[in-house]
């Protein structure tokens, strides 16, 4: 039987490797449309490849997920994080935990991992097969399948892999599109919020430990660190949040309003407690001088400022009404998003392939008997943090051992 894998990234090689190394009398063949295979496993991690994240029970794993959640649970029981780690591991690729759950090599080299699936390809025989861009599929009448690529080459096989990742123009599907399937219109994830009128400006490369972010008009809300950028904000919180409201931004031209709570253990009435406590036992101190919550001192100084409260301000003299403006500022500072900047390499798009139209427990599109899907090509996309990868190992491993039968 002759498989054909299309894409070079993480999930086809998966999906390949997997395939030959189950089924050793087959002929399998990868075609990459570029010259180029395993691009976003050599940048991902800055360079280290974030292989997966140490979450371990599926149904949490899937939480991370804003499209394709109930999907991946059924995906997951089949390949998951532990199976990842196995594979890997079993073939001397070590990983290792960081203390945000990110895993990664522990040469903490992404090439590591390229050596590893490249080894396993060449073990395996798979063939491939690199400036091979594929414009049309067709099925024949007998089942199979011709292949036909730019550059007027015409290929037949048996069964095929689709694993070309995702992309931020609809047109690149159209050939899928051509075998009946719908595709979700692709709008980019991942991303930060410009803030150009940021009132935030100069605390540029300030973090917090944890904060809360909320879209007005959404019951969105996402916890965790968040940095102060040169354009606005960025961090996990950012980049679940935008995750999770992707095609709600695109909608809004990622222009809204959002409000960021800087101490989310707290609510606003134990927020105000505590301000007018700390003005009652220090009337004689400058506020700005007194450390609040754990908040860097720079932070604390400018939320006082937006809250009109000077720097040499002594508690017992500043009114009541501009502390309830830094309980506020506290609770719910008021940002205007005006646009987004792709989060470094991560360029990650919802959409894709409609999910309901493939079957999850073997990857084999419900349209096309003998055509299976794998990786970003679908409508499933991850936060930050390891958990896109961990989809491609899923699916890629799923579509590649049912593949062949």
């Amino acid at each position: 039987m002759n498989i054909a894998v299309i894409g070079g990234g993480a999930a086809g090689f998966f999906a390949a490797i997997n395939c030959a190394a189950l089924h050793p009398g087959h002929s399998v063949s990868l075609y990459e449309k570029s010259n180029k295979i395993l691009s976003k496993v050599r940048i991902s991690g800055g360079g280290r490849c974030n292989v997966t994240h140490s979450c371990f029970d599926n149904g949490r794993l899937t939480e991370f997920y804003p499209r394709g959640k109930k999907e991946m649970r059924n995906a997951f029981s089949r390949f998951n994080t532990g199976d990842t780690v196995q594979w890997f591991e079993s073939r001397g690729v070590k990983l290792k935990t960081e203390n945000d759950g990110r895993m990664f090599p522990i040469t903490d080299n992404s090439e590591t991992i390229i050596n590893c699936l490249l080894g396993e390809a060449s073990k395996y025989n798979v063939k491939i097969k690199m400036n091979h861009a594929l414009r049309q599929l067709i099925k024949k009448d007998n089942g199979s399948f011709d292949l036909h690529f730019q550059h007027e080459e015409k290929v037949n096989c048996d069964r095929v892999i689709i694993t070309t990742g995702g992309s931020p123009n609809k047109s690149s599907y159209d050939w899928i599109a051509e075998l009946g399937h719908t595709i979700i219109p692709p709008v980019p994830s991942l991303f930060t919020f410009n803030i150009p009128d940021s009132p935030l400006k100069g605390l540029e490369g300030i973090s917090s430990p944890s904060s809360t972010l909320k879209l007005e008009g959404s019951k969105l809300e996402s916890t965790g660190p968040l940095l102060i950028t040169h354009w606005g904000i960025s961090g996990p919180a950012v980049l679940r949040l935008s995750a999770f409201a992707s095609r709600s931004l695109f909608d809004k031209n990622y222009s809204t309003t959002c409000y960021l709570n800087w101490i989310p253990e707290l609510n606003e009435e134990q927020i105000r407690r505590e301000i007018f406590s700390l003005k009652e036992n220090n009337p004689n101190k400058k506020i700005t001088q007194l450390p609040f919550h754990g908040l860097p001192s720079r932070l604390w100084q400018r939320i006082c400022l937006i809250s009109e409260i000077d720097a040499n301000d002594k508690c017992g003299e500043i009114p009541k009404v501009k502390l309830n403006k830094l309980v506020r500022n506290c609770n719910n500072l008021v940002l205007q998003i005006k646009g987004k900047t792709t989060f470094k390499e991560e360029f990650v798009t919802c959409g894709g392939i409609n999910l309901k139209e493939v079957n999850m427990q073997t990857m084999e599109s419900n349209k096309v008997q003998g055509v299976y899907f794998a990786g970003e090509v679908l409508d499933i996309d991850g936060v930050t943090g390891g958990f896109n990868f961990q989809a491609a190992w899923t699916t890629g491993f799923l579509a590649g051992i049912n593949a062949a039968g």
